[in-house]
């Protein structure tokens, strides 16, 4: 059987690995210097690995650290999580992962109808583009963007998105945008992690072909979104992820909601099938599908 290493050594590695200091590591654990240093010193040994590399500046992760703090920050954090949520008493926690600008303008706005119908369940939400592992046990749910290629889990459509120009009213306005072939004549914001880009739109819409150059180049959609706002550009997203920005007029569709779009499925509920089990999970999904819907 593999031997896994004892939890007080892998914590002493987490925190100078987060702190880049073995003092301030020291200061969280409660313990000295010397006791995490010899705590760091085991677990190289065991692994046969160095971990971090000493230098006048202090410490920095190794390459086969970072890949390490990779696999067991999440393992850390659920444990973490479950032994507070014991020692506080709390007994009915979901634990969901999502994309970050879905979390951010679609999920986050919504969390507070969560928790006035289900105060008896403790929402942990956490978000990054990394899909979460479900066999480190990390999470109950995780929502996804993305092409739907992930085995062995139940994977569900959210919802349609209707892709299409956004911008601000302002700049609509100044550049009169009526037709899709002015786009060419003013600037156009690229988000590089959409599945569907300009060259995608314009080839369905136009007879144009879009600009191998974007002077506005983001890897988060609500960074392009932001941007747009100011009236910097035009982006090309989601209504639906864009719908705050919309209903406060800080962005418009700049030909319609029914006209140059493109429809796609690329936000998708993800969880192994035994997780449906959970009362907290059947309920978050209910109320999650009701949202979308």
């Amino acid at each position: 059987m593999p031997t896994i290493p004892p939890t007080t050594n892998l914590l002493a590695f987490e925190a100078v690995a987060r702190r880049r200091s073995f003092s301030q590591a020291a200061i969280e654990l409660n313990l000295t210097a010397s006791a995490i240093s010899h705590q760091v010193a085991r677990l190289e040994a065991q692994l046969g690995v160095r971990l971090f590399n000493r230098n006048a500046h202090g410490v920095e992760l190794s390459r086969e650290g970072e890949s390490y703090l990779s696999r067991i920050s999440g393992a850390i954090g659920a444990l973490t999580a479950a032994s507070d949520d014991v020692r506080k008493g709390v007994g009915n926690s979901l634990y969901v992962h999502a994309s970050p600008s879905f979390a951010s303008l679609w999920l986050v706005p919504r969390i507070a109808a969560f928790a006035k119908a289900f105060p008896h369940i403790t929402l942990n939400l956490t978000a990054s583009t990394t899909h979460s592992d479900f066999t480190q046990g990390q999470v109950d749910i995780d929502i996804r963007y993305g092409r739907p290629h992930w085995p062995n889990l139940v994977v569900k459509s959210l919802f349609d998105d209707s892709i299409l120009p956004l911008a601000s009213p302002g700049l609509i306005r100044k550049h009169g945008l009526r037709r899709p072939e002015q786009l060419l004549e003013i600037p156009l914001i690229q988000s590089t992690m959409s599945i569907v880009q300009w060259s995608d739109w314009f080839a369905a819409n136009t007879d144009c072909v879009a600009p191998e150059r974007f002077p506005l180049r983001f890897d988060r959609a609500h960074t392009a979104l932001d941007v747009a706002a100011h009236g910097l550009g035009v982006a090309l997203d989601s209504s639906t992820i864009a719908s705050m920005h919309i209903s406060d007029g800080r962005l418009k569709p700049v030909f319609g909601t029914r006209k140059q779009t493109i429809r796609v499925q690329t936000h998708f509920v993800v969880y192994p099938a035994q997780h449906a089990e959970r009362p907290a999970v059947q309920a978050f999904l209910k109320w999650l599908n009701k949202e979308a819907g």
